[in-house]
């Protein structure tokens, strides 16, 4: 399928790079490009391979019908003027996932975890507790590992447990999971997908090309994921935090068909949103009859994703948390619902127009916000509006600082900006570390 043909790569980025990579051993003709030059020791790789790279900021003025594919970075939007005129051409317009998906072997199990919030954690505990089991499985996607780079070292019989976004969802053909997961869903990249019911169907193809023989891991409290699936052909499993389903929780037990498997004591992760993480990862354990001793064991042990309301430090009885990966409203509600502390919310970054409003019942603990980035002067507003002290700085490293000069002992700092980082960062990992760094710094 991807063999002497004519492929235009659109940005450059994680995927870009290692899709072009593998692209490049099937002697296609590749150009590649981007509107900001990128890593030069990468860049020379590509090269060295035979794959054209160009900076530019006008890539449709170099696409014409010669093109058998368009691989679009899961980031650009579909209005892009490139993609616009792929289509018209003609051209088929796809993304780094749809094609290493061809190159795997056919005889893998893979297992896609989507939804709003939960995505990593989900597949990172998946992961780690079928590894704990003995079975032969590999990690990727949107988690930050391109499955372009997996291909590789993909072998037949093997697992393959990857988050998939909506981004990344956008534009797949044949792609197919075996087993799929929905977390859950609420209104979030409406900037990027129009509305809300454009989103949501585009999370439903998570389920493409299912049949009975398929799995569907199901929130059953979530009455979007209950309404967008109800027409899937996937045989269908459901968690629950309130009723007693496939999964679910009973007397402080996470239970499985009647089975106690943990009790919510010894997880080492606390909140309803990580307990139906969890309940995601049990379903998914069990369908390659993992015991609930290895499950047992892995939860017991699992401190939480980095990034993801993560623990840096404690600095004169201040505790700094890293929630770098909320990039939206609902992962920073989810923040601040996992504290009773008085607490310095850290918000800002990138500026998609998208309101604050929804955060303000869950601001009962928060002593002051301070403010930085592209949308610190909005972010500023609506804090005047809810009578929260508010302080606006231009830069992270302030923010922190400014943070730590307003704290008191037994106060929580927390960096959970309900924003993405590109007006300042190439990525949310990125921001994260300098958070951390800046903590560091401050002892």
């Amino acid at each position: 399928m991807f063999e002497n043909k004519k492929i235009f790569i659109l940005g450059m980025a994680r995927s870009g790079y290692e899709v072009a990579k593998l692209l490049s051993k099937n002697n296609n003709q590749i150009l590649i490009t981007d509107m900001k030059e990128q890593d030069t020791d990468q860049v020379e790789e590509l090269k060295g391979l035979g794959v054209n790279y160009i900076v530019t900021n006008d890539p449709e003025e170099l696409l014409d019908d010669s093109y058998d594919y368009v691989v679009k970075n899961p980031g650009i939007v579909m209005t892009h003027k490139c993609v616009v005129k792929a289509l018209q051409l003609g051209i088929k317009v796809i993304n780094e996932v749809e094609v290493a998906y061809h190159f795997l072997p056919k005889d893998i199990k893979i297992v896609g975890i989507t939804g709003s919030n939960g995505k990593t954690t989900t597949t990172t505990i998946a992961y780690e507790i079928l590894k704990a089991a003995g079975i032969p499985v590999h990690i990727g996607g949107n988690i930050g590992i391109p499955l372009s780079k997996l291909v590789e070292i993909i072998k037949s019989k093997d697992v393959l447990v990857i988050e998939v976004s909506d981004h990344q969802l956008c534009n797949i053909v044949d792609f197919k999971t075996n087993i799929s997961v929905l977390t859950n869903l609420s209104e979030v990249h409406l900037d990027f997908h129009g509305t809300y019911e454009n989103y949501k169907n585009i999370k439903k193809r998570i389920f493409n090309r299912h049949t009975n023989n398929d799995i569907a891991i199901l929130n059953y409290e979530n009455n979007d994921v209950m309404e967008i699936s109800k027409d899937t052909l996937s045989h269908k499993l459901y968690f629950s935090s309130k009723q007693k389903k496939d999964v679910y929780i009973e007397n402080n037990f996470i239970m499985f068909k009647d089975e106690k498997i943990i009790s919510l004591s010894d997880i080492r992760i606390k909140g309803i949103h990580n307990y139906e993480n969890i309940m995601c990862a049990i379903l998914i354990a069990k369908q390659f009859n993992v015991e609930n001793e290895v499950i047992k064991g892995v939860l017991e042990d699992f401190a939480g994703v980095e990034h993801r309301i993560e623990f840096v430090d404690k600095i004169n009885g201040r505790e700094f948390y890293n929630d770098s990966k909320a990039t939206n409203i609902e992962s920073t509600i989810i923040a601040l619902k996992s504290f009773d502390k008085p607490t310095i919310l850290l918000l800002g970054g990138l500026d998609r127009g998208h309101s604050f409003d929804g955060l303000e019942p869950y601001m009962g603990n928060v002593t002051n916000i301070i403010c930085y980035g592209e949308t610190k002067n909005r972010i500023k507003e609506w804090a005047d509006k809810i009578n929260v002290d508010c302080v606006v700085v231009e830069l992270l490293e302030d923010a922190v600082k400014a943070a730590y000069n307003l704290s008191d002992e037994n106060s929580v700092i927390l960096l959970s900006p309900a924003c993405a980082s590109w007006d300042q960062y190439k990525s949310f990992e990125i921001r994260g570390d300098e958070f951390k760094r800046i903590v560091g710094e401050l002892k």
